[in-house]
């Protein structure tokens, strides 16, 4: 099976898909031996362990590439890549893909912050239009040679614009042909059951466990008993490293 069709696999299930975040070839061995399926390419951890700084929009294509590279080459696990802005418009987005997905991910989450971007739990972002994002999606679906690989539309709007306006904008996002949607940084477990009720049974939700984040802490079965199909836990293994 392809790491493609083993995400889908996974995401066919009743159970909530766990991915701990990863940065380098190490932290997926680890990952793939500890019994997960899957595992996520956080960009923030890449920042922290590459250059010591936290994720202000430091890291290139290049940066995301060569890891998730090394990462293929040493493990079979599908690995969803976190692909920042896709690192311009909508033209530098087909170049991501493109790059990404001959390097070996299974998925790919593009975000709708402007350049640079910030950390979705951080304060100070900003976001371009939800037309410009939906543009970047549509351009990202073309750009994939395999149709089964997912394009994952993140908005980081709730801080800028309140939950009722990117509840509207992750609408937009689907559809331009985003495969799954992932709302960022929700303040508050009444805020995840909303996106939840929204778009839980249309297409796949993804919910973001950040330690000290933004969003409460919820368990996995928290998060699927709500709906959602997938939660991340980018920065586990980094914290672990930094508190040894």
């Amino acid at each position: 099976m392809t790491r493609v069709k083993h995400l889908e696999s996974l995401l066919s299930r009743p159970e909530i898909v766990v991915a701990p975040g990863v940065y380098d070839a190490l932290g997926a061995m680890l990952v793939a031996e500890a019994g997960f399926e899957t595992a996520y390419l956080s960009g923030a951890s890449i920042a922290y362990a590459r250059f010591g700084k936290p994720d202000l929009g430091l890291l290139s294509l290049d940066d995301v590439a060569s890891a998730l590279a090394a990462m293929s080459t040493r493990v079979d696990l599908p690995i969803i890549v976190d692909a920042d802005t896709g690192y311009g418009n909508a033209l530098n987005v087909m170049q991501t893909v493109k790059r990404l997905e001959r390097e070996g991910a299974a998925a790919i989450q593009l975000e709708d912050q402007t350049f640079p971007k910030r950390c979705g739990h951080l304060s100070g972002k900003s976001v371009i239009s939800a037309n410009d994002m939906a543009g970047k999606i549509r351009a990202a679906v073309d750009a994939r040679q395999n149709p089964d690989m997912l394009i994952i539309a993140r908005t980081d709007a709730v801080a800028v614009e309140g939950i009722d306006a990117v509840l509207d904008r992750a609408e937009q996002y689907a559809q331009a042909g985003a495969d799954m949607l992932f709302i960022e940084a929700p303040a508050s477990k009444a805020d995840l059951q909303r996106i939840s009720e929204r778009f839980a049974g249309r297409l796949p939700m993804m919910a973001n466990m950040v330690e000290g984040g933004m969003t409460p802490a919820l368990t996995a079965t928290n998060l699927e008993a709500m709906g959602f199909s997938l939660v991340i836990f980018p920065g586990g293994l980094v914290r672990a490293r930094v508190f040894m």
